[in-house]
């Protein structure tokens, strides 16, 4: 049976608490939503998905009373943050009460919190006794999703409804903290930048490298190097050999033409030039391009300072898999 979409929140809520997954829209991606009380839930997602049980998973929360309440020990930069960017794109990682399911958190001892930003999701939340996990509603190392037919794309028939919240304004995932005494660490790049998290708090702020360890065992989401990726192969423009023919090649560029592709062939991010304009297309261009079975896809990297170290840590996943 084809997946449903609709607006309808009891609907959703029904499902949820019946020990479905629903996909729901985020300001950042979508995400597919279970009861994070519900273990047996929760092991759905990872069904769905294909998402190895090693890879923990987020939980949302309607508000910072009730994603606090569920840690043992809440620091003072985290208050702070949350202060300045919930509801929003950023997630902590702290250390979890014993009522949070170990499946959310891969057994490990910390738990990622959030508290989502995005109007729809409010209210499905508001209408919840529990938080809910949710990770990207995709298959597991592919495209984000950031509309409904992204999720319909890969997860239909997998889950029994998609939530329609419309696009996702930011498109690029939140950001994951964690606290290591006085300094902030960052696990992934995300939607809420170094520097909007430098100008908050005193902190010094370290960003954690995936190493091997960390790819077998991930300490939070968005960790591993292969992610993100489109199916077609995807290598940076700094590789592009011009001599080749690129008229079955496709080019993702920020805001100019590349003169060596089909004008037809590209796919600018924003003609205008705005960062943040283009992480919210990035992962359409990639949906985008994708379906159009070219043989490689070249995409340009962008200035590397604030969003755009995010769109370039999307960008260096998404190539990695064509890496020996």
């Amino acid at each position: 049976m084809n997946t449903e979409v609709g607006k309808d929140l009891e609907k959703v809520k029904v499902l949820l608490d019946n020990g479905s997954t629903v996909a729901i829209p985020t300001e950042t991606v979508y995400g597919l939503a279970a009861n994070g009380r519900n273990p047996e839930a929760i092991s759905k997602i990872y069904l769905a998905k294909q998402r190895p049980l090693s890879n923990p998973l987020i939980l949302h929360y309607k508000d910072a009373k009730a994603a606090f309440n569920d840690v043992l020990n809440v620091p003072k930069n985290a208050k702070i943050l949350a202060e300045k960017f919930w509801p929003g794109p950023l997630t902590m990682l702290l250390e979890k009460k014993s009522l949070v399911p170990d499946a959310v958190t891969a057994g490990k001892p910390r738990v990622a919190v959030r508290v989502p930003a995005h109007k729809t999701c409010q209210q499905l939340l508001q209408k919840l006794s529990y938080p809910v996990a949710a990770p990207s509603a995709n298959i597991y190392g592919r495209i984000s999703p950031t509309c409904v037919d992204h999720v319909k794309d890969q997860l239909n028939t997998r889950i029994p409804y998609i939530l329609d919240g419309g696009p996702c304004s930011k498109g690029i995932e939140s950001t994951i903290i964690g606290f290591d005494q006085e300094k902030i660490m960052i696990y992934r790049l995300g939607s809420v930048t170094i520097e909007d998290i430098l100008s908050s708090t005193n902190a010094e702020v370290f960003y954690v490298e995936s190493d091997a360890q960390i790819e077998k065992a991930p300490i939070t989401s968005g960790m591993v190097k292969h992610h993100y990726a489109p199916n077609t192969p995807m290598f940076s423009s700094e590789d592009l050999n011009t001599s080749l023919d690129l008229s079955n090649c496709g080019y993702i560029g920020f805001d100019m033409l590349h003169p060596d592709f089909p004008t037809s062939n590209q796919f600018l991010l924003d003609e205008t030039g705005l960062i943040d304009a283009a992480a919210s297309q990035l992962y359409r261009a990639f949906h985008i391009m994708d379906a159009k079975r070219f043989k490689h896809l070249y995409i340009t990297w962008l200035p590397d300072k604030g969003i755009g170290r995010s769109i370039n840590d999307r960008i260096k996943r998404a190539i990695q898999k064509n890496k020996p």
